[in-house]
């Protein structure tokens, strides 16, 4: 009993929190381990969403570029400019989008610079899982590019925590 009071006895404030310090590092260690697998399976969904996004884009600009008198899948004429808010609304409609972050605002959305959108730069904050596309229309000349991009987790500005995809017609 003697030599436990005596252990106590220089057990100081130094020493709690060194072992405070200690017990915390290992929970979030285990934290991190146990949630790392739920956190992949969501960056997963949300790269499925934007890959189907793109393949959606360039399977319509391959086919208008053979056939630049047919309809595009949301019913405008392939050799016109193409409006981002009916392409918009209709991958919303049509395209099964995953949503993993029980988000409610749409899935995919407009903006004027998706490249800020999905990096989060200039102190600018974003949303995971969201898509954003050009809010400008896709233009009818050869060349004309058209963003697709979404932050997949954060911090969205670090390498590989975004998708940013460039589409040409």
């Amino acid at each position: 009993m003697m030599d436990l009071r005596r252990k106590l006895k220089n057990f100081g404030p130094l020493e709690l929190l060194v072992s405070f310090s200690l017990i915390y590092v290992l929970i979030m260690l285990i934290w991190t381990g146990s949630t790392r697998s739920d956190i992949e399976k969501k960056s997963n969904l949300l790269k499925q969403n934007h890959k189907n996004v793109v393949e959606f884009m360039n399977e319509q600009v391959n086919k208008c570029s053979s056939d630049e008198n047919s309809l595009t899948a949301w019913g405008e004429k392939c050799g016109d400019v193409w409006s981002s808010q009916k392409i918009v609304k209709f991958i919303l409609n049509s395209l099964d989008l995953n949503n993993p972050y029980s988000i409610k605002d749409d899935l995919i959305q407009t903006s004027s610079d998706p490249r800020i959108q999905a990096e989060g730069k200039a102190g600018q904050s974003t949303e995971k899982g969201i898509i954003f596309v050009s809010s400008n229309d896709f233009l009818s000349e050869a060349g004309s590019e058209w963003i697709i991009g979404s932050c997949i987790k954060s911090p969205c500005v670090a390498a590989g925590n975004n998708e940013l995809v460039s589409i040409y017609r």
